[in-house]
């Protein structure tokens, strides 16, 4: 009802590679999945800790347990891929067959080597951490983030590269709460949430 009858089989018929399925990515993933998305492939190579349980879905009942494995149980028909992302391995994956790319691994060096290979299909999460308000999140691209220091980086090294194409990103520019390690839940799942919200709206205009 809600995306129409030939809307909610775009749904059906897309294909989305998650990369990184943390505080942001599994919330990106439970929000597509329960959309009607469900050909869904995941990659991460980490276990869960008990750190994760503040803001990971799938954490409960697996700590040490490989994220993508657990996930795959919880979401029926997903593709698990438990691969340690690096450049040689963006530069070798074939992206091909994916309608969407979403970004929510954490290596600010794989970050840009994506965005130089699939911008065209890209969504990627930028800063979510050390952050307590959801309401300061935005959706943008990239040349007109502001605020956040991860985002800066990235325009920085694609202009040194001399790259200059645009893609969708979600980030706060909120000043970050703390110096050490933190995330709140709330503005990590927010991040997956928007995530999913502009994947949904890619599909549907698709």
């Amino acid at each position: 009802m809600l995306f129409g009858e030939e809307g909610f089989k775009k749904l059906q018929r897309a294909k989305v590679l998650i990369l990184g399925v943390g505080g942001v990515g599994s919330y990106a993933l439970d929000c597509l999945y329960k959309s009607g998305v469900t050909d869904i492939t995941i990659v991460d190579y980490d276990s869960y800790e008990i750190s994760n349980l503040n803001r990971q879905i799938g954490s409960e009942g697996n700590i040490g347990k490989s994220k993508v494995e657990a996930l795959a149980k919880l979401y029926e028909g997903i593709v698990p891929i438990e691969q340690k992302m690096d450049i040689s391995w963006v530069r070798e994956f074939d992206f091909e067959p994916y309608d969407l790319v979403i970004d929510a691994c954490d290596t600010t060096k794989v970050k840009i080597e994506l965005a130089k290979k699939v911008h065209k299909k890209l969504i990627m999460s930028l800063g979510s951490a050390k952050r307590t308000d959801f309401s300061k999140i935005e959706v943008s691209t990239i040349f007109k983030t502001h605020g956040d220091a991860l985002a800066r980086k990235i325009r920085n090294e694609l202009k040194k590269a001399k790259f200059n194409k645009n893609f969708t990103v979600i980030f706060s520019p909120e000043e970050p709460k703390c110096k050490e390690k933190g995330s709140f839940a709330a503005v990590t799942g927010a991040f997956g949430l928007a995530i999913c919200s502009e994947a949904v709206k890619k599909i549907l205009a698709g």
